[in-house]
């Protein structure tokens, strides 16, 4: 898939897609996606200026991204993709400008609606961070319900 065909599946945009291409998809079991970093991410501006390192967190994001994609072309119905927990998280080795990540998924589990993943990210074949992660597909309307519950400390009524 490329990034056209990414971009049919998820909701995000530049500058918070996180994924160039799909390489490889095994509906409802394994995915794997590339990101280029490039020098000119906005993320690079602030964050360690001079020695420009790509936040763990993005990383994370980027394999979330992969998921959702996966969990789309698995016929999952709905518009989002909403993270619920992540665990396990180890960030290896630092990313920077240049580099070509390799984002594997896998599903653990799927009940419903959520699902449970398992990602590596791979920069020249060596692992670079790693996470679990369960996320929430769901459709606008029901998205919008939750936000509406939430009152201003955040949490769901």
């Amino acid at each position: 898939m490329d990034v056209k065909e990414i971009q049919d599946l998820l909701p995000h945009r530049y500058p918070f897609l996180m994924v160039d291409r799909i390489v490889e998809l095994e509906p409802w079991k394994k995915a794997v996606g590339i990101k280029n970093v490039t020098v000119n991410e906005p993320f690079f501006i602030g964050h360690f200026p001079g020695n420009p390192i790509m936040p763990g967190v993005l990383i994370v994001e980027a394999m979330a991204q992969v998921s959702g994609i996966m969990a789309f072309r698995s016929g999952v119905q709905g518009d989002a993709v909403y993270f619920m927990s992540i665990e396990k998280a180890k960030f290896r080795k630092p990313v920077v400008p240049g580099d070509q990540l390799r984002l594997e998924v896998i599903a653990l589990q799927q009940r419903g609606n959520v699902w449970k993943f398992s990602g590596t990210a791979l920069v020249d074949g060596k692992v670079v961070a790693e996470a679990d992660f369960t996320a929430m597909v769901l459709k606008k309307e029901n998205s919008q319900r939750t936000e509406d519950a939430s009152d201003n400390s955040g949490k769901v009524s």
